[in-house]
């Protein structure tokens, strides 16, 4: 996915919450971590950054990233959440605070 500097703030910032929402990091988690680097090109230095970056500035630029860039996020936090075997009820609302708050249909 080509996603700008910003945009991948964004997306780390969302993915990294969802992996550090049950403050355990598993096995599974560390690795989609590192495939998600790959994938959109950063390294420990943006990660760091992007754990800086409010919440609300997160969701303001996930609001006009394009849909398929969205459905890029959208997978990426679910396959986060799926990482280490098991979904939890926290993880799920929390996906779902993040994609109501940008204004991402969840098809319910």
């Amino acid at each position: 996915m080509d996603l700008n500097i910003i945009e991948k703030l964004a997306v780390i910032k969302a993915v990294d919450e969802v992996i550090r929402m049950d403050d355990l990091l598993d096995a599974g988690e560390l690795d989609y971590l590192s495939q998600l680097a790959e994938a959109i090109d950063f390294d420990a230095d943006l990660l760091i950054q992007a754990r800086e970056v409010e919440a609300i500035e997160a969701i303001a630029v996930i609001r006009v990233m394009s849909e398929s860039k969205k459905a890029f996020l959208v997978r990426s936090m679910t396959e986060a959440a799926n990482a280490d075997g098991e979904v939890d009820e926290a993880e799920i609302q929390f996906i779902y605070r993040v994609l109501a708050a940008a204004g991402i249909s969840t098809g319910k």
